[in-house]
C-alpha cells in the first residue's frame, strides 16, 4: 500500500469521526432529552460506546479498504450492513454496560443520522470526481466547493471539446445501454455524447437514466441533434435487429452496435463498434452449451485435430472455459495453433494446456501423440477445405482428409479413446467437389466403425462466419479497396453460423453420441451471396453500381449453387437438442470401406489427379460434377 493510499483511507476515517461526533453532541448535549437524566460524563460514554460499535464493525466489513471515487451499489450496501450491526450491538449494549440508560429512539437516531452523513459525504466525493471535466461557470463553482468541503483536488483530464463530439441516440434503455451511456458520459475523452434513449417500453419513456432522456420510437431524433444511433439490444430477435437497421438507415444514421468486438467475444466485455454484415446474419441468441453437456467434457483428456484454425481454435476456447483435466491441441501449421495457445494461456493461466505439432497423414507421429497424451475425446477438425484449391491438388486431399482421417480413427481405437467427433461439412451432402467428395468419405469410414473401446460420430454444417476463407472478409477487403466486388454467380445461396455457436453445437452432438451417428445442424435459412454483398456495400456508406460495381466471375471448379444439410425432419430422428438432427443414413460395413479405401491408394498410386478424382466419384456414389447438379 502506497503512502497516499494509507493518507486517504486515514482522511476518510477522520472525516467520518468528526461527523460521528457532532451527531453525538447534537443528540446527546445541544438537543438533551427530557426522559433520560444523563450527566455530561455518561453521554460522552454513550457517544464513545457507539463510536466503538460503528468504527469497529466499518473496519471488519473493510469499508475504508474500498475505492469510493468509483463505488458501486455493493460498496454502499455493504456500509449499510456494517452499520446496521453495528447499531444492533449498541442498542443490545447500552442497558447492561450502563444502568442509567438512554431510550431505544436516541440510539438508533445516533446510528442512522451518522449512516446517513457517511452515505452523503460519500456521494458527495464520487460526484465531485465524475464531474471534475465539466466546463460551465455554474458547475465549476459546484465542483469547487465540493472538493473545498471534501478536502480533495481532482486533476482535471484533458477533455475533448463539447462542439467536437458525436451526438448519439441509444436505441434501448436496459442495462446495457444504461452500462454505455454511463461509460460515455464519465469518459471526458469520449468522441461520443448520448443525448436520448429510445425504447418501446411506455413506462420509462418520459423519465431519465443518467440525466439522459428517454423517448419512444416515434420521436423526431433530430430534435435532439443526433447524428448516429447505437444498439444496446443483446437480447432482440435477428427479425427485430434487421427491421430496426432499415428503420435508421433509411433516416440517413450512421449505425453501431454497444456488444462484442469479434465472433470470437475472447475477451468478454463490450465495445462500441460499427454495425457490421455479420449482425443481420446473426441467429437468436440461444445458450448451446447446457450444464450437462459441460459436465460431460469438464475433467477429461481433450484432443484438437487442426486446434490452430478458425474451428479448431473456437472448440479449444469453449474447452478451456468447461475446466478440461488437460486440453491438446494438435496441428500441422504452427503459427495459427501457437496463437491460440498464447491467448488460452492467458485467459486461463491454471489451464493443462499442450501443442503437438505433428501431421494427421504421418501415422506414427499420430500413435506417438495418442500415446503420450491419452486423450479420451477426439475433436477430429483438421482438413483441407478450400474447394478451388483442392480441386487442382486432388491428390492431397485425399491423402490429408481421407487417410488422414483414417489414421486417426485407427489410432484412437489402438490407444483406447472413448469418443472421436469428426466435424464435417454441407458440402458433403451429394458433392459436386472433391472437398465435399472426400469429406463425404471420411463421414462413412467413421459410421462404419463397431469399435468396443471408441465410439465414433460425425457432424455436418455450413459456412460459419469469420471462418478462414469466408466470403465476408474477401467482400471487406474489396470494398476498402474501391472495388469491384466479385461474385461467382448472382444465383448462389450459402447457410452461415456463427463459430461459437457451431463449436458448441459439434460439443453438444459429440456428447450425446453413442456410436456412428451422423449429425446435422438446423444452420436457419440460407443466404443469398449477391444480396450479402450489396447490404455489405451500403453499411460502407456507399451505393452498389454507383460507388463500387458488383461483378460475377462465373462458377470457380466444382462451386455449387447451393448447399444441402437436407433438414428435413420427417426424414431425419430429432434429439434432444431442437438445432440437432440425426441423418437415418445406414453405414456400410467395415469390409465395404476397405475396398473403397484400396480403390482410392490404387488411384494415388498412379501419382495423377484425374485418376484420384475418378476413383472418388467411384467409390462416393452421390458425387456429381457441379454441372450436372447445377444444371438442374
Amino acid at each position: 500500500m502506497t503512502l497516499n493510499q494509507k493518507q486517504s483511507r486515514w482522511k476518510l476515517f477522520l472525516f467520518d469521526l468528526a461527523f460521528y461526533l457532532l451527531v453525538g453532541i447534537f443528540i446527546f448535549i445541544v438537543y438533551p432529552s427530557t426522559i433520560d437524566r444523563l450527566n455530561t460524563t455518561e453521554q460522552l460514554l454513550y457517544i464513545a460506546l457507539g463510536a466503538v460499535c460503528v468504527f469497529v464493525l466499518r473496519f471488519v466489513f473493510n469499508v475504508y479498504k474500498r475505492i469510493w471515487r468509483y463505488a458501486g451499489s455493493s460498496d454502499y450496501l455493504w456500509l449499510v450492513v456494517a452499520d446496521f450491526i453495528a447499531g444492533v450491538i449498541f442498542v443490545l449494549l447500552r442497558a447492561p454496560l450502563m444502568p442509567q440508560g438512554i431510550t431505544f429512539v436516541r440510539a438508533v437516531s445516533l446510528i442512522c443520522l451518522n449512516l446517513l452523513g457517511a452515505i452523503c459525504m460519500r456521494l458527495t466525493y464520487q460526484f465531485a470526481y465524475q464531474n471534475r471535466n465539466q466546463t460551465s461557470k455554474g458547475q465549476r463553482r459546484i465542483l469547487s466547493f465540493l472538493q473545498f468541503i471534501t478536502g480533495v483536488k481532482f486533476a482535471q483530464d484533458e477533455a475533448l471539446p463539447e462542439n467536437r463530439k458525436i451526438r448519439v441516440a441509444i436505441i434501448g434503455a436496459g442495462s446495457v445501454g444504461a452500462m454505455l451511456a454511463d461509460e460515455l458520459l464519465n469518459n471526458p475523452k469520449a468522441v461520443y455524447k448520448p443525448v436520448c434513449f429510445v425504447d418501446a417500453n411506455k413506462e420509462k419513456v418520459g423519465r431519465t437514466i443518467a440525466r439522459v432522456p428517454v423517448v419512444n420510437n416515434e420521436t423526431d431524433l433530430n430534435s435532439f441533434g443526433v447524428q448516429e444511433v447505437v444498439f444496446a439490444l443483446p437480447n432482440i430477435t435477428n427479425e427485430r435487429r434487421k427491421e430496426l437497421f432499415e428503420v435508421y438507415k433509411n433516416k440517413g444514421y450512421k449505425i453501431k452496435v454497444y456488444d462484442y468486438p469479434s465472433l470470437e467475444n475472447t475477451d468478454g466485455r463490450r465495445q462500441l463498434r460499427d454495425f457490421a454484415i455479420e449482425d443481420l446474419l446473426y441467429r437468436n441468441t440461444v445458450d448451446v452449451i447446457d450444464e450437462k453437456t459441460a459436465a460431460w467434457y469438464r475433467g477429461k483428456n481433450v484432443m484438437i485435430t487442426g486446434g490452430g484454425g478458425s474451428i479448431g481454435s473456437e472448440l479449444a476456447r469453449q474447452i478451456a472455459k468447461i475446466g478440461p483435466g488437460r486440453l491438446t491441441l494438435l496441428d500441422n501449421y504452427e503459427n495459427g495453433v501457437y496463437d491460440i495457445q498464447q491467448e488460452l494461456l492467458t485467459r486461463y493461466p491454471g489451464l493443462n494446456l499442450k501443442v503437438e505439432i505433428v501431421n494427421i497423414c504421418d501415422a506414427d507421429g499420430i500413435q506417438r501423440v495418442l500415446c503420450i497424451n491419452t486423450p479420451d475425446i477426439v475433436l477430429h477438425a483438421a482438413a483441407h477445405k478450400h474447394v478451388p484449391l483442392m480441386e487442382r491438388n486432388v491428390m492431397e486431399a485425399v491423402k490429408n482428409n481421407v487417410f488422414g482421417t483414417l489414421n486417426m480413427v485407427e489410432a484412437c481405437e489402438r490407444n483406447g479413446v472413448k469418443r472421436f467427433i469428426m466435424i464435417s461439412t454441407d458440402k458433403a451432402v451429394n458433392p459436386t467437389n472433391v472437398m465435399g467428395a472426400t469429406k463425404r468419405m471420411c463421414e462413412m469410414i467413421v459410421q462404419s466403425r463397431k469399435g468396443d473401446r471408441t465410439s465414433f460420430s460425425a457432424t455436418r454444417f455450413g459456412n460459419v462466419l469469420g471462418s478462414n476463407g469466408s466470403v465476408i472478409p474477401l467482400f471487406r477487403r474489396q470494398i476498402a479497396n474501391g472495388g469491384p466486388v466479385t461474385i461467382t454467380d448472382k444465383r448462389i445461396t450459402r447457410f452461415f453460423m456463427t463459430i461459437p455457436e457451431a463449436s458448441q453445437l459439434v460439443m453438444t452432438s459429440g456428447a450425446m453420441a453413442k456410436n456412428g451417428e451422423l449429425y446435422v445442424l438446423d444452420m436457419g435459412k440460407p443466404v443469398k451471396i449477391y444480396d450479402l454483398a450489396e447490404e455489405m456495400i451500403r453499411l460502407s456508406g456507399l451505393e452498389p453500381y454507383k460507388d463500387i460495381d458488383i461483378v460475377e466471375t462465373g462458377l470457380r471448379p466444382g462451386e455449387k449453387l447451393y448447399e444441402e444439410l437436407l433438414i428435413r425432419t420427417e426424414e431425419m430422428d430429432k434429439t434432444e437438442n431442437d438445432l440437432i438432427f440425426i441423418e437415418r443414413d445406414k453405414p456400410l460395413s467395415e469390409e465395404e470401406i476397405w475396398e473403397k479405401l484400396n480403390i482410392l491408394r490404387e488411384a494415388l498410386a498412379t501419382g495423377h489427379n484425374t485418376a484420384v478424382k475418378e476413383a472418388l466419384m467411384k467409390v462416393v456414389p452421390t458425387y456429381h460434377t457441379p454441372e450436372e447438379v447445377n444444371g438442374k
